[in-house]
C-alpha cells in the first residue's frame, strides 16, 4: 500500500472525527479552506472506517477528484456517476455524485453503510417541510432506514448558508455559530484560513480597494435571504459606463499576472466583459455545452487562455493553481460564495507569491471573517470583542471603537455554550432583545412568538398602526435624539432627553442621576434600550457624563406618545424597526 503523508492538521481533524463517532451519531462538520487538502482528510477517514463508505459530492470533478486521492493510498474504490460514466457499487467505498445516487436508491440499501461523507457540506439542506425534499435528504433518510446508527461527517471551506447562517449549531471553541434546529450539530475541527497562509499552506490574498469604479448594487440588497434577480441585476450593469473602466484597471494590475478569473453578475454582463478584454480570453456560463467548457477550462489551466470569465459557476470543484487575480464583478450575499470565490485563487503554485482580489461590487465581507455570518453594517465596523456579563465568553460581533473604548456592537445573543441540565446549551444573555408583554420574558429582535408563552408578540407595524389612529397619540418617525442637561420646575437638575422627528415636532422625557436608585431605573428604562453596545457595562454617574458620551447612545426609530392631561408621555419606544413604514432619513 502507498504511504500518503497527511499534514498535521489534517492528522487532527481525522482524530477530531473518530473521536467524535465514537461518543455520538449526530452529524458533525470539517471546516477545511479551499485548497487544504480536504481529499486527503476524506481518504484517510474512508480508509479507517469499519462498515461501508458513501462518499457524496455535488459536480463530477469532485468526485474524480476524491477518487483519485483515495487510489492514491494502493486501494481501490468505485464511482457512482453518470457524468463519468461509471455506475458501481460493489467495493467497500463508493464515491458518487449526490444525483446519480438519488436517482438510483435501490443500489444503495442493506444497511451496511456506516458512514456517510458529504464534500461541500453546505450545500445541504434537509428541512422539515415533506413538499421539498432535497436530493441530499433523500439519501441520508434512505441509508438512515437501513442503519439508524449512520455517521454523517460534512466537509465544507464555507459552513454558511444564505439566510441561515453557519450550517452546524456547536462549534469545538464553546461556542453557538448557527440554530437549534440545524441538521448538523457540531464542527469537530476547523482550520482557519490565516493560519493556513501564515503556515504557507496557502497563497495570502491581498484585497486591492478598487476606487477606479464600482457597480453601486446596495438598492437591490434588501433581503439578507435572497439574492437579487437577474433583471435587477442587469439594470445595473448593462451598458454601464463603468465596465470598461473597471475592465481597463483589471488588464492594468493583471500585467503581470499568471491567470485571471473575472466573475460577472448576469451572462448579459459577462458577454460584455469579453469584448473588453485581449483574445486569450473566454467565458464559461451554467449554459455551455459540457465538451465546450470543458476544452475552455484545460485551455485555461494550460495557460493558453489567461482570463477566464464566468457566471455563477466555478467556485467550487475548480481547481487552477496558477490563479493569481480574481475580479469580483458582481454582489453576494453571501459569505461562503465569496469566500469560495476568493479561494479559487488561494492555492500554492511555483512563482506565485500572492493572490490580487479586485471586488469592484462594495461587497461586504471580509478575507479572514468569515465567521462574521452577517455583513459587514458599514464600511467603518470590525469585528470586535464582547464579553458576555452572565458567563464571561468572549463573542465576537460587528462594532466600532473610539480607541480602546467599544461604542457600539450588533450582537444581539451570547454565542457562549454553558453546562446546564441538559448538557451543553446557549447562554440565555440577550444584549438586545423585545420583551413580551404577557410573561416578561426577553426574545429575539426579530421573534414572532414569545418563547417563554408561546404568545405572539405585538406586531410593531400593528402598534403604529393603532397608535395613528388615536386622537390622543402622536408618532414620531425620529430624526435626531438631544441630550440636555436640565433644570426641572423646582430647580433640581435633570437629564431631558428630546426626540425629534422630520416635521420639528417633538416628545421627551425626563430622569434624574443623583442617587444609586435613580441611576438604577434610568440604567433599566433607559440605557438597557439605548446603548450602541449593550452589556459592556457602562453605567454613566452623572448627566454631565450622558452628555459627553452620547455617542454611545442610540435613537429609537419611532416613538409613539400619549396626552395625558395637558402633558405628552412617551408610551412605546421602537428599535431596530424592519416593517413597512418608512423611517426617517437622517435618524442618529
Amino acid at each position: 500500500m502507498t504511504q500518503v503523508s497527511l499534514r498535521p492538521y489534517q492528522q487532527e481533524a481525522v482524530r477530531r472525527v473518530v473521536d467524535w463517532f465514537r461518543r455520538s451519531s449526530e452529524p458533525a462538520v470539517v471546516v477545511l479552506p479551499t485548497g487544504s487538502g480536504k481529499s486527503l482528510v476524506i481518504a484517510e477517514l474512508a480508509r479507517l472506517a469499519r462498515g461501508r463508505v458513501l462518499v457524496l459530492a455535488h459536480v463530477r470533478e469532485l468526485v474524480e477528484q476524491n477518487h483519485a486521492k483515495y487510489e492514491a493510498y494502493g486501494l481501490q474504490a468505485d464511482i457512482f456517476s453518470a457524468g463519468l460514466g461509471r455506475k458501481e457499487t460493489a467495493r467497500q467505498v463508493v464515491f458518487g455524485s449526490v444525483q446519480s445516487v438519488a436517482n438510483r436508491l435501490d443500489a444503495f440499501g442493506g444497511g451496511d453503510f456506516t458512514l456517510l461523507v458529504i464534500d461541500e457540506c453546505h450545500r445541504v439542506d434537509v428541512s422539515d417541510d415533506a413538499t421539498r425534499v432535497s436530493r441530499y435528504q433523500q439519501v441520508i433518510d434512505h441509508l438512515r432506514a437501513a442503519n439508524p446508527n449512520l455517521k454523517v461527517l460534512g466537509l465544507t471551506a464555507t459552513p454558511f448558508r444564505l439566510g441561515q447562517g453557519a450550517i452546524y449549531h456547536q462549534h469545538y471553541h464553546g461556542m453557538v455559530r448557527g440554530p437549534e434546529t440545524s441538521f448538523f450539530r457540531a464542527c469537530v475541527f476547523e482550520q482557519p484560513l490565516r493560519v493556513m497562509v501564515r503556515q504557507g499552506y496557502l497563497t495570502e490574498p491581498r484585497l486591492i480597494d478598487a476606487a477606479i469604479a464600482r457597480y453601486d448594487f446596495s438598492h437591490l440588497i434588501t433581503r439578507r435571504d435572497a439574492a437579487p434577480r437577474e433583471d435587477e441585476l442587469n439594470r445595473v450593469v448593462k451598458g454601464s459606463r463603468a465596465t470598461p473602466v473597471i475592465i481597463e484597471d483589471v488588464l492594468a494590475q493583471a500585467t503581470d499576472r499568471q491567470g485571471v478569473m473575472i466573475f460577472a453578475a448576469t451572462v448579459a454582463h459577462a458577454e460584455e466583459i469579453l469584448t473588453y478584454l485581449p483574445p486569450e480570453s473566454a467565458l464559461v456560463t451554467g449554459q455551455t455545452e459540457t465538451r465546450v467548457r470543458d476544452e475552455i477550462i484545460a485551455d485555461f489551466k494550460v495557460r493558453r487562455l489567461k482570463y477566464l470569465v464566468n457566471v455563477s459557476v466555478l467556485t467550487t470543484g475548480f481547481d487552477a493553481p496558477h490563479v493569481d487575480v480574481i475580479a469580483i464583478l458582481r454582489p453576494t450575499q453571501s459569505v461562503g460564495l465569496y469566500q469560495q470565490i476568493v479561494g479559487r485563487g488561494l492555492r500554492l503554485s511555483p512563482g506565485k507569491t500572492d493572490c490580487l482580489i479586485l471586488d469592484y461590487a462594495g461587497n461586504p465581507w471580509g478575507l479572514y471573517d468569515p465567521d462574521m455570518t452577517t455583513p459587514r453594517p458599514a464600511s467603518d465596523t470590525e469585528p470586535v470583542q464582547v464579553p458576555c456579563p452572565l458567563c464571561d465568553f468572549a463573542n465576537t460581533f460587528w462594532g466600532r471603537m473610539d480607541g480602546e473604548v467599544l461604542i457600539e456592537h450588533f450582537g444581539r445573543r451570547c454565542q457562549g455554550l454553558v453546562e446546564g441540565e441538559q448538557g451543553l446549551t446557549q447562554c440565555l444573555f440577550r444584549f438586545r432583545f423585545k420583551v413580551c408583554d404577557e410573561c416578561g420574558t426577553e426574545n429575539d429582535i426579530a421573534a414572532r412568538r414569545c418563547g417563554g408563552c408561546e404568545r405572539l408578540l405585538v406586531d410593531a407595524d400593528n402598534q403604529l398602526k393603532e397608535a395613528l389612529k388615536l386622537r390622543d397619540a402622536k408618532v414620531l418617525r425620529v430624526s435626531g435624539m438631544e441630550l440636555v442637561a436640565a433644570r426641572n420646575g423646582r430647580g433640581m437638575p435633570r437629564l431631558q432627553v428630546v426626540y425629534h422627528d422630520e416635521d420639528g415636532a417633538q416628545l421627551d422625557e425626563w430622569f434624574a442621576l443623583e442617587t444609586p436608585a435613580q441611576r438604577t431605573v434610568f440604567e433599566r428604562v433607559f440605557l438597557r434600550h439605548h446603548l450602541r453596545a449593550p452589556g459592556t457595562g457602562w453605567v454613566p454617574d452623572s448627566i454631565e457624563t450622558v452628555c459627553a458620551e452620547h455617542a454611545r447612545l442610540r435613537a429609537p426609530d419611532f416613538v409613539i406618545g400619549r396626552k395625558v392631561g395637558r402633558y405628552w408621555r412617551i408610551r412605546e419606544k421602537l428599535f431596530d424597526y424592519e416593517g413597512r413604514y418608512r423611517r426617517a432619513d437622517s435618524a442618529s
